[in-house]
């Protein structure tokens, strides 16, 4: 078993989860999906939201965090496909662990193929998940092409951020973007001036976009700066009052309290790896005040 640093311990629950405390910051990892489920830096409130009605068992998702979806971003092919792929269900193997001199903590983990991946999507690959827990938490996320053909894959750190009320916060760095409205439809590209506000159900769909976007919380008095790289889509979602209601993992009135802002390659930004290549995904979120 790989030995873990002082600022790490591990907990065999249900599912095995990783808790990390360190002089910047305390957060929460599960291996079922190298998924993070809460970030809090020293002095800060929690980053991210996650519902009280989210399971924690085997094979299902966990409503919250920041699920890695691969290799597919929304519903699957078949209904026996999961929707957003199965590696927000599939336990990684952490492979490293250990402490840097500026405080922070580094963990990777690892996924790769298996028979029971091929089954859904029959490509051979290496995925690795690689998260920085310090002031600022940093996700990078690889997968490789260990075949000897080419495939295409689709992919999202679909991170729900937590605010104080999503009817009052903002936004910003999309501006005049133009995005698919997949509430209306999503059948032909609209775009909004100014700042994101959520008034009703949202699911926004911009690609071919790079930007950093910012989520401003006039009553926490902060904002989240999400920064990527390599990601050519955001998504950006909450589900409001009546999705809320037929979300069995999702409590009935807490749509307020979070909003996702999802940095992935989905959609038209769907990406082909030849035999040998690699794609690195990063993300990376910090508080200001």
């Amino acid at each position: 078993m790989l030995e873990l640093p002082s600022t790490v311990t591990r907990s065999s629950d249900t599912l095995e989860s990783l808790t990390i405390c360190n002089r910047h910051a305390r957060a929460r990892i599960f291996l079922q999906g190298a998924h993070v489920l809460s970030f809090r830096p020293v002095g800060e409130g929690e980053v991210l939201w996650s519902s009280v009605r989210s399971q924690f068992s085997p094979g299902k998702p966990i409503r919250g965090g920041i699920p890695i979806c691969f290799p597919w971003f929304g519903a699957g092919s078949s209904p026996a496909h999961p929707a957003h792929g199965f590696a927000r269900t599939t336990s990684f193997e952490c492979v490293r662990a250990e402490d840097s001199a500026d405080g922070a903590t580094h963990l990777r983990f690892r996924l790769v193929d298996s028979e029971a991946t091929r089954a859904l999507w029959p490509h051979p690959f290496a995925a690795s998940v690689d998260i920085t827990v310090g002031a600022t938490l940093v996700i990078a996320f690889t997968i490789a092409n260990t075949g000897d053909a080419p495939f295409s894959f689709e992919e999202a750190l679909h991170t729900y951020f937590d605010v104080a009320d999503a009817r009052r916060v903002s936004v910003a760095g999309l501006e005049d973007a133009p995005f698919l409205d997949k509430v209306a439809g999503g059948a032909t590209p609209t775009s909004a001036p100014g700042p994101i506000r959520f008034e009703a159900e949202t699911d926004r769909v911009y690609n071919a976009t790079t930007a950093s976007t910012r989520i401003d919380d006039p009553d926490l008095v902060r904002s989240i700066v999400i920064e990527k790289e390599a990601s050519n889509s955001t998504v950006v979602w909450n589900p409001w009052v009546a999705k809320a209601a037929r979300m069995p993992d999702f409590g009935d009135d807490e749509w307020p309290g979070m909003v996702c802002v999802e940095s992935a390659n989905a959609g038209a930004d769907r990406l082909t790896l030849q035999p040998g290549e690699s794609h690195k995904l990063v993300l990376r979120v910090g508080v200001r005040r």
